[in-house]
């Protein structure tokens, strides 16, 4: 495969859970890849070195998805990835995958969380992918992150699924706006599955582990590769045409 015909993908928040393993899956189907995160370095070196026994390239770039301020910055350090490392200007697919949690009642919710989640989930989504535009192929593909939380209810989390309804609504814009540039937005909407997230609450506690379990339909609580090989098969060549769509990973949660 020459330099021009490699697809490569930008995956925000690729060090853990369901960034990581959306990576991962794509570098199974021959992507190389751009990955970002936040903190844990370490854990982003662990996941270039799964890269690249799969055959594949990787780059790891910092960004904190709070920071609206320093994604101006944060595009120019993709652009000089790109041309350092693929010898290109553009990339093929976003994926918007970082993400917070906040788990409080409406009653208690304070402004800094939910200010906190907005930034990162419905202000970041926008204005990184604006930065991106430039850099991002025509016929390229952009993947945003729900939540099943936008559909059905559990108490604790009016702010974090308000925020992902907001992103649902954003995508479907977003795929109106970009259609001329022949750019197919979606959006994945995961239900609970066992990763850190939310203190890894859904992972660790049987009894809530459990209780997800019987009202989800195919009878258990999802896993990150679930969730990860719907975001590869989304961005197949076999998906082109789809755009605009919310398509729930849940295993039928809450049907």
């Amino acid at each position: 495969m020459t330099e021009s015909s490699t697809r490569i993908a930008l995956v925000t928040g690729a060090s853990r859970g369901l960034g990581r393993s959306a990576a991962l899956k794509l570098a199974e189907k021959g992507v190389d890849l751009i990955l970002t995160y936040k903190d844990n370095e370490a854990k982003a070196q662990e996941v270039l070195e799964q890269i690249g026994k799969l055959g594949r390239r990787a780059v790891a770039l910092r960004l904190d998805m709070a920071d609206s301020k320093g994604f101006e910055a944060f595009a120019q350090r993709v652009e000089s990835a790109l041309s350092e490392t693929w010898r290109r200007d553009r990339f093929d697919y976003l994926v918007n995958n970082a993400g917070a949690g906040v788990q409080a009642s409406f009653a208690e919710t304070t402004e800094d969380q939910f200010d906190l989640l907005v930034d990162i989930h419905l202000k970041g989504t926008f204005f990184l992918t604006q930065k991106l535009l430039p850099l991002i192929e025509d016929g390229g593909r952009i993947v945003n992150t729900s939540s099943g939380l936008a559909r059905f209810t559990f108490p604790g989390y009016a702010a974090y699924a308000a925020m992902k309804g907001g992103v649902e609504v954003l995508t479907r814009y977003m795929a109106k706006e970009l259609g001329p540039r022949g750019i197919a937005v979606n959006t994945i909407a995961p239900g609970a599955i066992e990763t850190d997230f939310g203190g890894g609450v859904v992972r660790d506690n049987a009894q809530v582990n459990a209780q997800i379990a019987s009202v989800t339909t195919l009878g258990r609580v999802g896993l990150p590769d679930d969730v990860g090989g719907a975001v590869a098969a989304l961005l197949s060549d076999g998906n082109s045409w789809v755009t605009g769509q919310r398509i729930e990973v849940s295993g039928g949660m809450m049907l």
